[in-house]
């Protein structure tokens, strides 16, 4: 399935006709996250964001005047006929209502991660997108930058044969360490899984396609955290959620991944991404970044041989998933960074939690296709 009826997806007549003129947007959710996509947002050169509004106004004003854009409140952001994409950077608990908020005003959407907290919000959102003929998206798009990019390149052109396996490891002993108010990822709709595990399962089904079957355990490690960054430090949290995750990931196209996620862990020599193929292995970077390294060591060899990353974006492109949905608006096709991959990401996530609870292989329904490389 691809999000939107593409055919109806420029009725509105305020809308330029034109697939050069930007796409004009809404940003909703004027928290930490939004800086950079606001910072960036410029670079694009195909999107103009031309309101800001969050339900503190006083966090729109402050963005706005940062950076020079009207704020708004959210109805009227939402009502705002010149608007085209609603850029939904909510809390998570939040995502699911603001995008069907969005698509019901006639907007395309763009949340970030992950798509909506409970499964069914997610399948909502891509139903209700498809029926409205509007587009949906989805952070992460570190999967578009160079390094990732480059690993999709090779693997592609053959350079460690036939993909057999993938191991992820995502280790942090805590965001209450930096975060100046970390309850949520501790509460039901945080933890390891749905805070980052959308990165690692993203970059591992835009390399070996869609995830067919999760077996997993899970436990929360500690009843309560200690704050121990301003401005509330000493201040202690209760754990409503598991907080260390092993998962072992079966492809419909035959390899198995395994992957952890752990707000527990101190982190050792534990790769981030490793993909074992046929004829060698590949050394992938950190999937919250968008750049390198990317390293290959062929089946025998002793050495690794870092690769070339000439792929574009390797520096902190957060948005460039934004700008290739404003892109596809424009050109009538599908995002690559599609809410059908963020929906099946999460179905993986939610396939985890039940795996471990009720001690069982679950297998999973969608199926959406790899997206296609970003081109170079």
């Amino acid at each position: 399935m691809t999000t939107g009826n593409l055919a109806d997806a420029t009725h509105n007549p305020v809308r330029p006709q034109s697939r050069h003129d930007p796409v004009r947007v809404a940003l909703i959710g004027c928290g930490y996250i939004s800086e950079i996509y606001l910072t960036n947002a410029p670079r694009w050169g195909n999107i103009e964001i031309v309101r800001v509004a969050d339900i503190v106004p006083e966090n729109a004003r402050r963005r706005g005047e940062q950076f020079g854009i009207p704020a708004a409140t959210v109805e009227d952001a939402l009502a705002d006929p010149e608007v085209e994409v609603v850029l939904n950077l909510t809390i998570p608990a939040a995502h699911a209502s603001v995008a069907l908020a969005a698509i019901r005003a006639g907007k395309s959407v763009y949340n970030e991660k992950p798509l909506a907290i409970d499964l069914e919000d997610g399948r909502r959102i891509v139903a209700e997108a498809q029926a409205a003929g509007v587009l949906a998206g989805c952070a992460p798009d570190t999967f578009l930058g160079a390094g990732l990019q480059t690993g999709r390149a090779l693997l592609d052109s053959g350079a460690i044969g036939d993909p057999v396996g993938m191991t992820g490891f995502m280790l942090t002993p805590g965001h209450e360490r930096w975060h100046p108010n970390p309850d949520f990822y501790y509460q039901p709709g945080g933890g390891p899984m749905l805070d980052m595990g959308p990165y690692y399962l993203t970059a591992m089904v835009n390399l070996l396609g869609p995830i067919a079957r999760v077996s997993a355990m899970a436990r929360a490690s500690f009843p309560e955290r200690t704050i121990t960054s301003e401005p509330r430090a000493g201040e202690r949290i209760p754990v409503q959620v598991n907080t260390h995750h092993a998962a072992v990931l079966q492809f419909a196209s035959g390899p198995i991944a395994t992957l952890v996620t752990s707000f527990d862990a101190t982190p050792g020599d534990t790769p981030n991404l490793e993909l074992y193929g046929s004829a060698g292995t590949m050394l992938l970077p950190d999937p919250n970044t968008f750049g390198g390294p990317v390293k290959v060591r062929g089946r025998g060899e002793r050495e690794w041989e870092e690769m070339a990353v000439i792929r574009p974006c390797a520096d902190n492109s957060r948005g460039l998933g934004l700008s290739d949905l404003a892109a596809a608006l424009r050109e009538g096709r599908a995002p690559r960074a599609s809410a059908d991959l963020a929906l099946h990401v999460l179905e993986a996530m939610h396939a985890v939690e039940t795996a471990s609870r009720e001690g069982r292989a679950v297998e999973i329904e969608s199926r959406p296709g790899r997206p296609s490389p970003l081109p170079a």
